[in-house]
C-alpha cells in the first residue's frame, strides 16, 4: 500500500493511493484505521510529507561506488546523527538555503519508517518492525560540521529533510536503486546493495542503544554522486517503486521588520 498525507479543499487528510486516486482513511496509520467515503483524484490534492516523524536518524558515508569496495571489517561505531522534525517538508516545497551558507548539498536516500516499538531486536527480526519506506533528501550544509565530526548542525536547518511522496509498505528494500537528478541530469544511481552498513544491521544496532518507536524515520545513507547546489536548482530524488520527491532550491529572503 502507498500511504499519503495531503491537503484538499483546505483540509488535511491521510489516504491510500491507488491508480492515481487517493482514498481517505481515518485512525492510526500504524495501527487500526478504516476507509471513509471520500476519494480524491491526484490533481485535486497537494501532497505533504507522508508522515510527521517522531525523530529522524541518519547514517553517514554509507555507500561505496562498487561492491568490491565494501570493507571486510565494518565500523565498530557507525556514524549516526539526528535531524530535527522541524526540518521536514514535502514534495514540491522549497528547500531554503539560509543566509551565510556557502555550500549546500543534496543527498537522495531510502528512508525507513518504523512501525512498531523496537528495542534490542536481532538483525533477523528487523523487517518485522518496519512499517514502510519513503524517499528522503538529507540536505546538508557541510560548513556547519564540527572538526571533531559532529554533523547534526549542518543537517538541521528548516526545510533540510524533504520526505515523500508516499510511504510504500510493500517493498523489498534490498532490490531497489536510489537515484537523483539535478536540473534533469542524473547524478546518483546506486542499488541499495552498495550500502556499507545494511538496513538490518543499522536498525538492529540503533535498537540496542535507544527504543525506536512508530513514526521514527531512519535515513539509510546517500549514494556516491551528491553535489553542491544553488538557488534556482531543482532536485528530483527517486526510488522507482516509491516515486519521485521533487523540490526546488531557493535563497532565504530578507526579513522585513514590523512597521516598515
Amino acid at each position: 500500500m502507498k500511504f499519503a498525507r495531503f491537503i484538499a479543499n483546505g483540509e488535511r487528510y491521510t489516504g491510500i493511493v491507488t491508480d492515481g486516486r487517493i482514498r481517505e482513511i481515518q485512525g492510526d496509520m500504524f495501527g487500526k484505521w478504516e476507509y471513509t467515503e471520500k476519494t480524491f483524484s491526484g490533481h485535486e490534492v497537494k501532497l505533504l510529507a507522508p508522515l510527521e516523524p517522531n525523530q529522524i536518524i541518519g547514517i553517514g558515508a554509507n555507500y561505496v561506488s562498487q561492491k568490491q569496495e565494501i570493507p571486510d571489517v565494518l565500523p565498530e561505531i557507525p556514524v549516526f546523527f539526528f535531524k530535527p522534525a522541524s526540518s521536514v517538508i514535502g514534495p514540491e516545497e522549497e528547500i531554503i538555503i539560509p543566509k551565510g551558507i556557502d555550500h549546500v548539498k543534496f543527498e537522495s536516500e531510502l528512508a525507513v519508517v518504523i512501525g512498531k516499538e523496537a528495542k534490542h531486536i536481532p538483525e533477523s527480526d528487523v523487517l518485522n518492525y518496519v512499517f514502510g519506506y519513503t524517499v528522503g533528501n538529507d540536505v546538508t550544509a557541510p560548513q556547519f560540521f564540527h572538526q571533531d565530526g559532529h554533523w547534526t548542525l549542518g543537517k538541521a536547518f528548516d526545510t533540510f529533510t524533504p520526505l515523500g511522496p508516499v510511504i510504500e509498505t510493500e517493498l523489498n528494500p534490498f532490490k531497489v536503486s536510489v537515484k537523483a537528478r539535478l536540473n534533469g541530469v542524473e547524478k546518483q544511481n546506486s542499488p541499495t546493495e552498495l550500502m556499507v552498513i545494511s538496513i538490518c544491521k543499522m536498525i538492529s544496532y540503533l535498537s540496542n542503544i535507544m527504543t525506536l518507536k512508530p513514526g521514527d524515520v531512519i535515513l539509510t545513507g546517500s549514494p556516491v554522486g551528491a553535489e553542491f547546489v544553488k538557488p534556482g536548482d531543482l532536485i528530483e530524488c527517486e526510488i522507482a517503486e516509491i516515486g519521485t520527491l521533487r523540490n526546488p532550491f531557493v535563497a532565504a529572503q530578507e526579513s522585513v521588520q514590523a512597521g516598515q
